[in-house]
């Protein structure tokens, strides 16, 4: 008696796992199923999301590529992730369907490190030298740069030193804003010390950032922050200092 309950139990097991393997394990298996729902996820670099749930549907539906009703087999995934990819605010997207017939859309959000400010436009750039619109209600806590500043300027010139404070833990809490003046000399502004840095042509930005870190270290620190209004850095080897 207890070796027929016994192999009645296994049989069960051994049918349980034949039915599972067919209908969870099988991709062909509920591909004429429709789609009942989109679960969306956002991530990315930066510690707040501009992105919501919302406006990744809201923007799936003006390309009518929302897969909502439709029969998963009809689905071209490769297709929806490209439209969202197209999105200027998204890094890269990642779309599949789950065990119970669902839709799931990972979307990576780009990481913007320099907002820009001028005539000529009003956006990010992000961490790859790509340009971002603006998100609504959102503002990035990252440099501005003003001024006399072209859209291949700032992919370029402007993204490398932007990319170098990103990454320098001293610079990044001290640049505030970037100016780019006429002739393409630079002027920054610090959040802390009440002075105008004159930094001369970007290109020579990490040299003469070395200079301005050592007077700060050797000067400022020691006489006060507030005692200058200009501390200009284009001349060779030396810092020129305007006082209050």
């Amino acid at each position: 008696m207890i070796k027929k309950i016994l192999f009645i139990f296994v049989a069960l097991l051994l049918i349980s796992y034949i039915v599972f393997a067919i209908v969870y394990m099988n991709p062909k298996v509920g591909i004429d199923k429709e789609c009942k729902d989109i679960q969306v996820e956002i991530s990315g670099e930066s510690v707040i999301s501009y992105l919501t749930e919302q406006q990744v549907l809201s923007y799936l539906n003006t390309n009518k590529m929302n897969p909502v009703g439709k029969k998963l087999s009809d689905i071209k995934f490769d297709s929806i992730e490209k439209v969202l990819t197209n999105n200027k605010l998204i890094k890269s997207a990642r779309v599949y369907k789950t065990i119970n017939g669902s839709v799931k859309i990972e979307v990576f959000q780009r990481t913007p490190i320099l907002r820009v400010i001028s005539e000529k436009g009003n956006y990010y750039v992000d961490n790859e030298s790509k340009i971002m619109p603006v998100p609504a209600n959102f503002a990035a806590y990252v440099p501005v740069a003003t001024g006399n500043i072209s859209e291949e300027y700032a992919k370029n010139q402007l993204f490398e030193f932007a990319l170098f404070l990103h990454k320098n833990k001293f610079w990044n809490s001290q640049i505030e804003q970037i100016n780019v003046q006429p002739n393409l000399d630079v002027e920054l502004i610090p959040r802390v010390g009440n002075h105008v840095i004159i930094l001369g042509k970007i290109e020579s930005y990490k040299e003469n950032l070395d200079k301005l870190k050592l007077f700060y270290d050797k000067g400022l620190n020691k006489i006060g922050w507030n005692r200058y209004s200009v501390v200009n850095l284009k001349f060779e080897n030396q810092v020129v200092c305007t006082k209050r």
